[in-house]
Formats: C-alpha cells, sequence, structure tokens
C-alpha cells in the first residue's frame, strides 16, 4: 500500500528514489531489478563491545544529543534502523519500508513545500546520547537547498550536538571501490555544471575520524559482504536490456568487475588525507574516464549540510558505494540507469556497511 502523506522522496532523482513514495502507476514504469540472493540483514552480536546501542524513550521534541546521524533514503533507513536498533535478522522487503516503531515524526514549524522534518530516534552509546535522523528535506528536492538548510540549523539549535554525521548511498568515483565500499570524509565538495572543478566550493570539518573500533578485527566480523552473484548480475542484465532496449554485456556494464561485492567489505577512513566528496543537485555520474577521480565518491545532500555547519560544530560523511563508477563507453543516460538499477538491488546491503561505520566511528569518539 502506497502511503498518502505529503514527501520530497518522489522528488528524488535516480539514486534516491523510494519505492514506497511512487504511485502503483508511476511504479509500473520504473525500472525494478529482480535479484535471487537475498539473505536477510542478520542481528548484530553485540557481546565483544561495552557500547552497544541502547534504545531511550524517544520524546515528542527534539532532544539534546551528543551525536547526530542523519540520513534519507528508506533502504538507507532500514539499515540504520537494524544497526543501532535491530534486535532480529531484517529481509530483503523490509528495505522499502515507510514506517518503523518507536520513531517519532518532527513536523513542527515545517515549510509547506515540505510537510514535515523527518522522523527521529534516540538511542545511547555507553552513557552518550545519539540521535538517529530520517531525513525528508533532500537537496534535489523543490526549495531543497533552502529546506535542508533550515533542518540543519533547527537540528543545531534543538539537539546542541557535538558533532553531525551524515550517512546514506552514493555513487562510486574510483575503480579502487566496489560496490559496499565505505568512504569516511570531512570535507565536501559542492557540484558546478559551469565551473573547473578547483573553483567548486569546499567545506572542511575539523572533525578527524576515531578510527580504532574501524580497524578492530572483531569490528570487521560484523561487516555484510554484499551478496552479489554472477546469476544475478547477469540476470540483472538481462532485464535492463529487455527493459531499456539495448544489447549491453556484463563485461560492458561492469568495469573491473566493480560491481562484485568484495569479500570483506573496505571501510576507508579518508579524513586524515583530505580526500572531499562532492555533492551534485541532479544524478551526476563519475565513470573511467576519471572526470572525478580526484574525489571519494558523489552524493546528493552533504555539502549543503556542510556548508550549514561550517563554523558552527564538526561534521563528517561516512558514504557507502551503492553504484559503482561507470564505464565510459556507456552512453551517459545508461552509466545513470545501470547505476540506479545496482542501486535498487544492493543499496539496502550497502547501506548496513555504511551504519555500522558510524557506529564504530561514534564509539571510539564517545565510548
Amino acid at each position: 500500500m502506497v502511503r498518502k502523506v505529503k514527501s520530497t522522496d518522489a522528488l528524488h532523482p535516480a539514486r534516491l528514489l523510494l519505492t514506497a513514495a511512487l504511485s502503483p502507476a508511476e511504479f509500473s514504469k520504473k525500472f525494478n531489478p529482480k535479484i535471487s540472493n537475498t539473505p536477510p540483514l542478520p542481528a548484530i552480536e553485540w557481546t565483544a563491545f561495552a557500547d552497544r546501542p541502547v534504545t531511550l524513550e524517544t520524546p515528542s521534541t527534539l532532544p539534546p544529543a551528543a551525536a547526530i546521524v542523519i540520513t534519507w533514503a528508506e533502504p538507507e533507513w532500514a539499515a540504520l534502523q537494524q544497526v543501532f536498533i535491530g534486535a532480529a535478522p531484517m529481509t530483503y522487503p523490509k528495505r522499502n519500508q515507510s514506517s518503523w516503531s518507536g520513531w517519532v515524526k518532527d513536523e513542527t514549524s515545517a515549510p509547506p513545500t515540505l510537510g514535515y522534518w523527518g522522523y527521529y530516534r534516540l538511542v545511547k552509546l555507553g552513557s552518550t546520547p545519539v540521535l538517529l535522523f530520517k531525513s525528508n528535506a533532500h537537496y534535489a528536492a523543490s526549495e531543497g537547498e533552502a529546506n535542508l538548510a533550515a533542518l540543519v540549523n533547527r537540528l543545531v539549535q534543538s539537539v546542541e550536538p557535538q558533532l553531525i554525521l551524515s550517512i546514506g548511498t552514493a555513487g562510486g568515483a574510483r575503480l579502487s571501490d566496489p560496490v559496499g565500499t565505505v568512504n569516511v570524509v570531512r570535507s565536501d565538495a559542492l557540484y558546478e555544471s559551469n565551473q573547473p572543478q578547483t573553483a567548486w566550493p569546499t567545506f572542511k570539518s575539523t572533525w578527524v575520524a576515531h578510527s580504532s573500533v574501524l580497524t578492530n578485527k572483531a569490528f570487521k566480523k560484523l561487516l555484510f559482504p554484499v551478496p552479489t552473484t554472477t546469476s544475478d548480475l547477469r540476470s540483472i542484465v538481462t532485464q535492463f536490456n529487455a527493459f531499456y532496449s539495448t544489447k549491453y554485456t556484463l563485461n560492458t556494464l561492469n568495469p573491473d568487475n566493480v560491481n562484485f561485492g568484495a569479500a570483506a567489505p573496505a571501510i576507508n577512513d579518508l579524513t586524515g588525507a583530505g580526500v572531499a566528496l562532492v555533492t551534485a543537485k541532479s544524478f551526476v555520474v563519475a565513470n573511467t574516464s576519471g572526470n572525478l577521480s580526484k574525489f571519494a565518491c558523489v552524493e546528493m545532500d552533504d555539502a549543503i549540510i556542510a556548508r550549514t555547519l561550517a563554523g558552527k560544530i564538526p561534521f563528517g560523511s561516512l558514504r557507502n558505494i551503492s553504484d559503482p563508477i561507470q564505464a565510459e563507453a556507456l552512453p551517459p543516460a545508461m552509466q545513470g540507469h545501470w547505476g540506479e538499477a545496482i542501486y535498487d538491488a544492493y543499496g539496502f546491503y550497502t547501506s548496513f556497511n555504511g551504519a555500522l561505520a558510524a557506529w564504530a566511528v561514534l564509539s571510539a569518539q564517545f565510548g
């Protein structure tokens, strides 16, 4: 059943287009790849860690917290729920679930174009309160830049956090990053199509990730390898060709096998090196020409958050590669369509590792 609530979700382009926000007629027109290997996300075994997340009673108004973790799309939200709150395995169909028990809808003084700010849930790590926030404000939506900046200012004023972390899916920009990689950064550039990359505004934080938990062997065992298989990827290619009337092969669509998840997903702490991600308002795609190879990844919100927070409080981004770098030989539209197909199929799994990485850096910093 489709929700009948006001939401910017239907305005999200490609990577953030959500099944639950579409009407049946719209959904029937969209390419929705099917895969066979869909294991549930596991319930996390926290016995090796003192700072397992503990749920707190969440008040009806935004509470104070030491840190905020913000995300957007429903597969990202499902993964955040599973890591910080879930007590049982989460099945693949729940990646598009549109509500979760215990989350509070934040709609106080929300702009009419937005309807509501998002949903939040309060947890703690040790004695440190952390606010989880599923945002309804998105840069690419109508009045999205103003609404996202207003949301960030609202969170700063009401929650008074010491740190805000943005997590979620992203497009890969480097051949070294297969699907499921997580890149951690503290520098965000804002894409401007009519300007050289050297002129793009860049916003840097003083935050540096505390990586002691990220490198812990017990933590690495918690990471979930993205369950890509040759048969599923070939099946997606067949479905893709039928939908778009094309004749591509897996080799053409899968440069350097980046669409196969690594047996051990990589969490790359790039905060010390100062590598930036790039934020675009439309679905910008990095390809093997190296057009965006200086960046950690491509996503659609974080530089607006960074610009709003600059000079106020530290911020960071932990972005999971849900759709890796594309083949230069593909037409630009097909690069975007293939990236969307991989995101739709596997973003649920890649987001789990991103949410785990967020817990790890928070545990190391505040635990």
